[in-house]
């Protein structure tokens, strides 16, 4: 018997019996399944970067090089331009704020 058969009026009983005591009237509760698919919308960042991370590592690992090759140049910046570089980091973190600003003013925190 599958678990179609099971879910209809005419899986053996008399049609409109009540179902089992351990199943609930609206059918057996799926909200714990870890078979459920998550609706990749419904992730945070962190969780998204980590799902793409699983799906191809390669691809992970190359971007956390570049980043780190990144970040050398950007200290190497700092050595030898002090003041642009500061001038630069204040105009990135202006840049940042209002970013952030308008996300929140989008609401899309209120989720």
């Amino acid at each position: 018997m599958t678990d179609d058969a099971e879910n209809r009026g005419d899986a053996g009983g008399p049609a409109g019996a009540a179902p089992p005591a351990d199943v609930p009237s609206g059918g057996p509760d799926t909200s714990d399944d870890a078979d459920v698919p998550v609706d990749f919308g419904d992730l945070s960042l962190p969780q998204r970067a980590f799902v793409a991370a699983v799906q191809n590592p390669t691809r992970g690992i190359v971007i956390v090089g570049l980043l780190a090759f990144a970040f050398s140049f950007y200290i190497a910046f700092w050595f030898v331009f002090p003041q642009v570089a500061a001038l630069l980091s204040a105009v990135g973190v202006v840049l940042v704020g209002i970013v952030a600003l308008v996300y929140f003013v989008s609401g899309r925190f209120s989720r």
